[in-house]
């Protein structure tokens, strides 16, 4: 039912691109892969808090490579992805928020961080959300680049794609891969085509903040998981592109 349904992903090329494909591949899907980030580390460290945050799997990789010790420190992870690269990496985790967003980590802690040192450990494009919204609540927050997230010279294949009619789904992973998309786009001078492309596809962000971005640049966005996980984004993007392509 769902063969030759062409799907656009972005994730980094890493296991996760691989993942990707091979979920793809396993739903009968087409995989377009064009990865928008790639990963730099800095070399630096989280630094000591009496709460430390880490927001992805990659910061949790790049922290371990350091020989980070938490401590006594209360480890806070912003989901469960992140929350089980941490225990793989013999971390004990002790806050994971309902929510798993910037959002949910303020929620989850803005009752007892005030007066106290939080540190965030993340990407160079982490959500001022975070960081602002720990602050209102009165901790002495410190941001830690752990690394950059820049895009790839040879990305925007999808784009292309997307001006040509030839993708009938695309997953978007973070507002970044949005912006980087639209970015490759315009370098190859197909932005509004490409966007025309997307609308007439069936388009899915893992949540909330990548869908407002994408639809602040006139990209139509159709699902949203209930929960920010890759799998659930790509089965139901799948879904509902399969009848579409084949009506």
């Amino acid at each position: 039912m769902t063969q030759d349904v062409r799907v656009a992903v972005f994730r980094p090329d890493d296991e996760r691109l691989a993942d990707a494909v091979e979920l793809l591949d396993s739903l009968g899907a087409e995989p377009i892969a064009d990865p928008m980030l790639e990963v730099r580390p800095t070399g630096n460290a989280p630094e000591d808090g009496e709460y430390v945050i880490l927001t992805s799997k990659t910061g949790v990789e790049l922290a371990a490579d350091t020989g980070w010790d938490p401590g006594s420190a209360t480890v806070c992870a912003i989901g469960d992805s992140t929350a089980d690269a941490l225990r793989d990496h013999g971390y004990e985790v002790d806050v994971v928020p309902e929510e798993f967003s910037s959002a949910g980590l303020v929620e989850a802690l803005e009752a007892e961080v005030e007066g106290k040192p939080v540190e965030v450990a993340r990407s160079d494009h982490g959500s001022a959300v975070l960081t602002d919204g720990l602050a209102d609540a009165g901790a002495v927050v410190n941001e830690t680049v752990l690394y950059e997230l820049v895009r790839p010279a040879d990305s925007g294949d999808s784009a292309t794609a997307a001006a040509d009619g030839e993708i009938e789904a695309a997953l978007f992973t973070s507002s970044l891969t949005v912006e980087h998309f639209l970015a490759a786009a315009e370098e190859r001078g197909v932005r509004e085509e490409a966007i025309g492309g997307l609308n007439e596809a069936i388009v899915g962000t893992i949540g909330e903040p990548t869908r407002e971005t994408a639809e602040a640049e006139g990209i139509e966005v159709d699902v949203v998981p209930e929960i920010a996980d890759f799998e659930k984004l790509a089965c139901e993007v799948v879904e509902e592109a399969a009848p579409t392509y084949h009506e």
